[in-house]
């Protein structure tokens, strides 16, 4: 089974400083229909304007991803991290028994425009921690590359939850797959461009939510940005 959502299908909130594209209900968008997919719970895909963020707030026993897909995006969290998160790198922060962050856009002339995600994790309570890698485009072109995963394999982020994240960049002939496990969730997000997913044209914010397949075919991309998702039921 595959189901596509269309881009403009999704919640949207307008708040000046903040444009956010809501996959499924968050804050003031509820769709009872769209609460999560298997363990994922959030995606936002936001826009931050020059000069503002998201003030020091709090969060508890959640994996949050950060992707940013232009300009850049200030962390800084309770834990003593201070960093920057350019293009290219994925960003991890388990919630764990509470943390507190913010997020900031310094650059007085450019918008960041990020993929703000959330998976429930497996185990809570945990104390908690902080990852962030860089992923060369060369290593994401014609090919699904492993991010995240539950035991940092391939050099991915480690998340607590039982999910794998994967993201490639695909044009023209470049054609990936990935087998999958019938008894979970599969969620493929393109963040940008057109691609074939199973044969089903998407295109820029779409996304295909997959159940009782057992395999992932994607191919026809024109200048294709995909994140697929593995996920626990």
């Amino acid at each position: 089974m595959l189901k596509v959502r269309k881009s403009q299908e999704r919640g949207y909130a307008d708040h000046g400083w903040l444009r956010s594209f809501h996959s499924f209900s968050f804050a003031g968008y509820y769709d009872p229909a769209y609460m999560g997919w298997g363990n994922l719970r959030v995606i936002n895909e936001d826009r931050v304007a020059a000069g503002a963020g998201f003030g020091t707030h709090g969060h508890r026993d959640m994996e949050i991803i950060s992707y940013v897909l232009s300009g850049e995006l200030a962390h800084k969290d309770s834990m003593g991290n201070v960093e920057s998160i350019p293009p290219g790198d994925v960003q991890r922060m388990s919630a764990g028994r509470g943390v507190m962050h913010s997020e900031f856009n310094h650059k007085p002339d450019q918008t960041t425009h990020f993929l703000q995600i959330w998976i429930e994790p497996n185990v809570r309570g945990i104390a908690p921690g902080y990852e962030q890698k860089a992923f060369a485009d060369a290593d994401k072109r014609g090919r699904l590359r492993l991010v995240a995963s539950p035991d940092g394999a391939e050099g991915s982020v480690l998340v607590h939850a039982d999910a794998r994240l994967y993201a490639g960049l695909l044009d023209g002939d470049e054609k990936a797959g990935l087998a999958l496990d019938p008894t979970r969730k599969s969620y493929v997000h393109l963040v940008k461009g057109e691609l074939e997913v199973n044969g089903t044209k998407l295109a820029t914010g779409d996304a295909a939510l997959i159940e009782h397949e057992s395999q992932l075919t994607l191919g026809a991309g024109k200048d294709a940005e995909v994140l697929v998702f593995d996920l626990a039921a």
